[in-house]
């Protein structure tokens, strides 16, 4: 850390200002005498003083963060990059203004911990570190209406050599547990259970891809359910790291049975075939095949283990990735299967507060499959607080769907393996729903994924 990194007060007004756009006049003189002082005289120094060989390139680029602005853990790994620096040009700042600069701690992985140090802006104050494994920080979220105002970029070298990235064991899957029909009247609304609602609801998924079935669930059946999910008995377990996700977990040992009988439910034989009647996907045996609708003889089964009639599809599948004319990949490929060609789930009870999300990384698995969400204690829930899970196509920033948290609604997204999701950061906005409801800080979602 330097303070007083500019000489001279003057200096370091007039740049804010042009970054600012005040006066802005393209390739200011401001700009281009810090660039050539960062490459020139404190690119020296800085060699010396961390022993580390640096190239003439450097990247630099100004950053403003605003109200609820935030920018989540990250290491700044990239080809060449070996120093970053941040030179804040901010008004008066104190911590609980966030916008903190956060270091954390690692693992024997290399994956982050804990926060270990946070930094607070200062006005004319310029951080370095240099760029490795270990190097995961993040910019906390801004909470106040000042504006924190930065010049930060990299002062590249050679590449080093890196240490393979751990690779995450992933959630258990498993096949269905041998449940029959009975257990979809004792939850779901009727209407769902109703054989040409299936199929209206299969001609609409086939078309989009994705469904939001709304009071999915029986009135009664809902309410128990809300009321379990505050059992003060349930065990919660914070899930990370953070470089990928922060939000929290259910331990399934320590729920109520209203959950538990829940979760059995997701993970029935019955779901999954009343699943393959929604959607067309072949999650249970008696779900006609590509072969038998091909030939004309496409029929649905009901979810009490007989077979109806089932209207003749006029379109293939297209899975969410916002391209209607992508050839149709065959579901029974091996890259749609789990390896033993039986359909497999595999899900968790979630609870989602101010400060929670996932992110897009490159390990996350990216395959056929259906998401399942069902969402509960969204009441009033704003979608400007966050929450919402984001589809995006791989490598783009391109948004292809949202799903909000919704009460009592099932969501399904059939995804292929260009489609990449995340839940986005809870923003300091969501604690004005506190004003309405007061012991209600966020919502919980029950989040599945089948695959064929």
């Amino acid at each position: 850390v330097i303070h007083d990194f500019l000489a001279g007060s003057a200096f370091a007004e007039a740049l804010r200002d042009e970054l600012l756009g005040l006066g802005f006049r393209g390739r200011s003189n401001d700009l281009l005498s810090l660039r050539h002082a960062l490459c020139e005289e404190f690119q020296v120094w800085l060699s010396a003083v961390t022993q580390i060989v640096l190239e003439p390139t450097i990247d630099i680029s100004c950053a403003k963060y605003e109200y609820t602005d935030v920018l989540l853990c990250h290491d700044d790994e990239l080809e060449g990059r070996r120093i970053a620096f941040i030179l804040y040009l901010v008004p008066p700042w104190e911590k609980s203004d966030g916008g903190t600069l956060d270091l954390y701690s690692t693992d024997e992985h290399f994956q982050p911990q804990q926060i270990t140090k946070s930094l607070v802006p200062s006005w004319n104050t310029l951080v370095f570190f240099e760029v490795s494994p270990v190097s995961f920080h993040q910019v906390s979220e801004v909470l106040s209406r000042k504006c924190r105002l930065s010049v930060s970029g990299w002062f590249h070298g050679p590449s080093v050599a890196r240490p393979a990235r751990h690779v995450e064991a992933p959630l258990a899957r498993s096949p269905h547990i041998p449940y029959d029909h009975e257990i979809l009247y004792e939850w779901i609304n009727q209407v769902y259970l109703d054989l040409d609602s299936q199929a209206q609801i299969q001609e609409e998924f086939e078309e989009r891809s994705e469904i939001l079935l709304k009071d999915f669930l029986k009135k009664e059946k809902y309410q128990q359910l809300c009321e379990a999910l505050e059992s003060k008995e349930i065990q919660w377990g914070s899930r990370g790291p953070a470089n990928k996700r922060l939000y929290e977990a259910a331990e399934e040992d320590s729920l109520p049975d209203t959950l538990k009988k829940f979760l059995q439910l997701l993970r029935s034989e019955a779901l999954f075939l009343l699943l393959s009647n929604f959607t067309g996907l072949k999650l249970h045996f008696l779900a006609p095949s590509d072969e038998d609708e091909d030939a004309g003889e496409g029929q649905a089964a009901d979810t009490s283990g007989h077979s109806s009639p089932k209207p003749e599809q006029e379109e293939t599948e297209q899975p969410a990735n916002g391209n209607s004319h992508q050839p149709h990949q065959p579901e029974n490929t091996p890259e749609a299967q789990d390896g033993s060609g039986t359909p497999v789930c595999a899900g968790e009870l979630r609870r989602w507060t101010h400060g929670h999300y996932t992110l897009v990384h490159d390990s996350q698995a990216t395959e056929f499959a259906l998401d399942l969400l069902f969402f509960c204690g969204c009441e009033d829930w704003d979608p400007e607080y966050g929450g919402f899970t984001s589809y995006i196509a791989k490598g783009e920033d391109e948004e292809l769907l949202t799903v909000n948290p919704e009460d009592n609604c099932l969501a399904l997204v059939y995804r292929d393996k260009e489609t990449m999701k995340f839940v986005k950061y809870i923003n300091h906005r969501s604690l004005a729903r506190l004003n309405k409801h007061p012991n209600r800080t966020g919502f919980w979602d029950f989040s599945f994924v089948y695959y064929e």
